[in-house]
C-alpha cells in the first residue's frame, strides 16, 4: 500500500505465492501492474502493508532493519537491468564487493574469479568496468549478484537493456548458472519471448499473482498459497 487517504495505492492485493527451492520463476505482467513491487519484497527492499514474506522457513517480517540487511546480503542476490558497475572499479573488484561489504573475504577472491570464469569472463577480470561491452558488464553483474551463495536471485528486467541475440546469451547463462548451483532464480521480465521452457510463470494483473502464462484469463485462475 502506497500514500495516505484518497491518494492509496493498492500495489499489490492479497497475493499469495510459492516459490520452491532451485525452481527458475518468471514474473510477468503489463508495466504497473506490480511486478517489480512484487520482487522488492521477496528482495526484502520493501515491507508489506499485511502478510508475511518467509526465506528459507525465516519469517523475514519480523526482522529488524539490521538483521534484513543482513540476511539480504547473504541470502538474496541482485540483477538488474542495467549493471550498475562501478566504472573506477575493475570487473574483479566490482563482483568481490558484496562480500566486502558482507565482510566475508575468506576465498573471496577465488571465488570471485571463479564465477568470472563461468560467465566467460576470465580476459577480463582486470579490466576497468568502463572498458568493457554491455553484454560483458551484465555478464560481471551476474557473477556479483551469486558471489555471496544466496539463496535466491532476484533479476529485475536483466535483459531489458540489451539486444536479442545477446539477451538470448545471458538468459541461457542464468538457467545454466541455476541448473549448476541450485540455486533460485526468481525473474521480472517483459521478455517472455527470449526465456524459452521456465519452471513457473507467475502472472501479475491488477495487483492479484496467478500462476500461468502471460494473461490470467488464460491462466489457471488459481491464486497460490504464499510463501517466498
Amino acid at each position: 500500500m502506497y500514500g495516505e487517504g484518497d491518494n492509496q495505492v493498492k500495489a499489490l492485493d492479497e497475493v499469495s505465492l510459492s516459490v520452491n527451492q532451485g525452481e527458475f520463476v518468471l514474473i510477468v505482467g503489463s508495466s504497473g501492474s506490480g511486478k517489480s513491487t512484487l520482487l522488492n519484497m521477496i528482495g526484502l527492499l520493501d515491507r508489506p502493508t499485511n502478510g508475511t514474506i518467509k526465506i528459507d522457513g525465516v519469517n523475514t517480517t519480523t526482522l529488524n532493519d539490521d538483521k534484513i540487511s543482513a540476511f539480504r546480503n547473504t541470502k538474496l542476490g541482485f540483477i538488474f537491468q542495467f549493471s550498475n558497475l562501478l566504472t573506477d572499479l575493475t570487473v574483479l573488484e566490482n563482483v568481490l564487493l558484496p562480500r566486502q561489504i558482507g565482510g566475508t573475504t575468506k576465498t573471496a577472491n577465488k571465488d570471485a574469479t571463479d564465477l568470472l570464469k563461468a560467465v566467460g569472463l576470465e580476459s577480463q577480470i582486470n579490466k576497468r568496468a568502463n572498458k568493457i561491452s554491455g553484454g560483458q558488464a551484465q555478464r560481471a553483474a551476474i557473477a556479483r549478484g551469486l558471489v555471496n551463495k544466496p539463496s535466491i536471485v532476484l533479476a529485475d528486467e536483466p535483459t531489458g537493456n540489451l539486444d536479442s541475440v545477446t539477451s538470448e546469451t545471458i538468459v541461457q547463462l542464468m538457467k545454466s548458472m541455476a541448473k549448476r548451483l541450485g540455486q533460485t532464480f526468481v525473474i521480472v521480465t517483459h521478455d517472455r519471448q527470449h526465456f524459452g521452457e521456465v519452471d513457473k510463470v507467475i502472472t501479475i494483473k491488477d495487483g492479484k499473482a496467478f500462476e500461468g502464462e502471460d494473461d490470467p484469463s488464460t491462466a489457471s485462475g488459481k491464486e497460490m498459497e504464499v510463501v517466498a
